[in-house]
């Protein structure tokens, strides 16, 4: 058991550098940042194409109509998305840079977007404009572009590569000059190569990657590729990197192309087969979080003989439901625990490998839509398939074929915990009774003497800690928790601002998800880093110190304690700022 544990943190350095490589994070974030997009598109696709399941279809005029939105959002995320991912690059590159000599935000977003309807929008004299390569079948043209474009700024901007303008002329006007050459030179790159392409291939760069990418994404819809799929998130994650931050980059631009596919094929009345896709990562592969643990933390709840681990259950069980199951991965804990090993890969393998079967076989549609991730995974199971009847079959065999995986190693894991506290129980009533026979009246003096001590302690560590409090929370102090989904840092966020809401303090908290902390990170003046984000921290580290915030990390008890006890977390930020 102990070697199994060697071998785990032997790997951990390396996954967690590839992790937090500043190209797959600004890859990540992008599309994280353009989720609202896919969210909100789909509620049209849900409200066109769910009556089909039930046998009612939408006269064609208002079937065209309900599509419009979704045309015209999901229709060019690509577009947004080389926008998002190269300012999310544009803010790494950043941090490296002087504050005086800064790559301009707001121009790299503009050239990102002219680069890529460049080798994105395809012309033919005959049909005029096809724009089928500005939705999802052009995200990897869109990661490429979001970044190679801020490296061409920033080229120019280390080599003084600009036009320089009299000392007189405004800042404004000057960033405008300055912002010329890194413009001309990304749009002619990527006109040159579009050139290229078309020449040689007839196709423009969103096309030959498709094209060259035709095999990976059939693979990615077998068996074997959505098992390999589900098993490295969890094995990822098992080893202590989050899982979905190193495979998520990898095949985000499938998924999110197979819901559009998907969604194109119930428009045409036909079969949406296409397996691999956004919601199958959150509801399927990930079904109550990473490794499937939504029937776990039930089991911990209502089947367990351990007081430890009913604790565990009882406490993680209502945050399971919505997905955020931090609470039972460090609270068991299951990261890094042998015991947990198998069930915690082939659980999400073997939900992934029944789903493909109900779509190819039983001819169950795909999600035809996309949901948040923290919609409990039967509810978002059903309604992303369309309340496909089928699904309701799915859910139920799903959750049982859970509960039989995760079962057996649960009953090993409960017995010796289960054991351990017995054993401690026993040797605690053994010394009573020694002391007990011994000395019974001295013994209640000094039980006395010794309560009367701790309360005293108590009340001057209280007061301690109310000292402390006025001394460093003398200003408003901003502080914000990062996690990866945004979820238990919310949960420890809205505990730190009840709790200066009731003792009137000037305290204010903001949770975020990573990626999504550069709007507001100027500002804060403590930075609580979530267990699972340990692979970033150097990368915010470095933001940090820039902007002279301190940052603390967690452990995953220390972290699951706080976001259950406020006095706690309330201690931990001044006692975190006095140092």
């Amino acid at each position: 058991m102990h070697a199994f544990e060697a071998k785990m943190n032997k790997m951990k350095p390396a996954f967690a550098k590839f992790a937090a490589n500043k190209y797959v994070s600004a890859i990540r974030d992008g599309f994280i940042a353009a989720m609202p997009i896919i969210l909100f598109s789909s509620i049209f696709s849900l409200i066109a194409y769910v009556p089909n399941a039930w046998g009612f279809y939408w006269p064609t005029a208002v079937a065209n109509a309900l599509t419009v939105p979704y045309n015209f959002s999901m229709g060019m995320l690509s577009l947004f998305v080389a926008a998002t991912c190269a300012k999310n690059l544009t803010d790494s590159l950043n941090v490296k840079l002087p504050k005086t000599n800064q790559i301009n935000t707001i121009s790299v977003i503009m050239s990102a977007e002219i680069c890529f309807i460049i080798v994105a929008i395809v012309t033919n004299p005959k049909t005029g404009i096809d724009l089928t390569y500005m939705g999802t079948q052009g995200l990897v043209a869109a990661y490429l572009v979001g970044c190679i474009v801020p490296n061409i700024y920033k080229f120019c901007i280390v080599r003084n590569v600009r036009i320089t303008m009299p000392d007189q002329v405004p800042q404004n006007i000057a960033q405008t000059f300055t912002d010329i050459f890194p413009m001309l030179f990304s749009v002619v790159v990527f006109w040159v190569l579009n050139l290229i392409l078309q020449g040689a291939f007839h196709a423009n760069l969103s096309q030959c990657i498709i094209n060259l990418l035709s095999p990976i994404f059939h693979a990615s819809d077998s068996y074997l590729g959505l098992a390999l799929i589900a098993g490295a998130m969890a094995f990822f994650w098992f080893v202590g990197v989050q899982g979905p931050s190193i495979v998520a980059p990898a095949v985000s631009t499938i998924e999110t192309t197979n819901v559009g596919l998907n969604t194109a094929l119930m428009h045409a009345g036909q079969h949406a087969s296409h397996v691999l896709a956004v919601n199958t990562q959150d509801y399927i592969m990930n079904m109550g979080g990473t490794g499937s643990t939504l029937v776990l933390a039930y089991i911990f709840l209502l089947l367990s003989k351990s007081a430890q681990n009913k604790a565990v259950g009882k406490a993680s069980v209502i945050p399971v439901t919505f997905s955020v199951n931090e609470p039972i991965l460090f609270g068991a804990p299951i990261i890094m625990n042998p015991v947990f090993f198998i069930p915690f890969v082939v659980t999400p393998m073997v939900n992934v490998m029944l789903f493909k079967f109900f779509v190819d076989v039983l001819k169950m549609n795909s999600f035809i839509a996309t949901l948040p991730w923290t919609v409990p995974a039967p509810i978002g199971i059903v309604v992303g398939t369309g309340f496909a009847p089928l699904s309701f079959v799915f859910v139920i065999l799903a959750l049982i074929l859970d509960v039989l995986i995760w079962l057996p190693f649960f009953r090993v894991y409960d017995n010796d915990v289960y054991a351990k506290e017995q054993a401690a129980l026993a040797e605690e009533e053994a010394e009573k009774k020694a002391a007990a026979t011994t000395v019974a009246a001295p013994a209640a003096a000094s039980s006395a003497v010794v309560t009367a001590a701790k309360n005293t302690e108590t009340k001057k560590d209280d007061s301690a800690a109310s000292a402390d409090a006025s001394k460093v929370l003398n200003k408003d102090t901003n502080v914000m928790v990062i996690c990866a989904g945004g979820g238990t840092s919310g949960i420890l966020s809205k505990a730190l601002n009840k709790l200066a809401g009731e003792r009137n303090l000037p305290l204010h908290s903001v949770a975020r998800a990573y990626g999504q902390h550069m709007d507001v990170i100027d500002d804060m003046d403590l930075i609580i880093l979530a267990p699972q984000m340990d692979s970033m921290k150097d990368n915010l580290q470095e933001v940090a110190d820039k902007v002279g915030a301190k940052l603390v990390t967690t452990t995953g008890r220390q972290y699951i304690e706080l976001t259950q006890n406020k006095d706690k977390a309330f201690n931990f930020v001044v006692n975190s700022l006095k140092k």
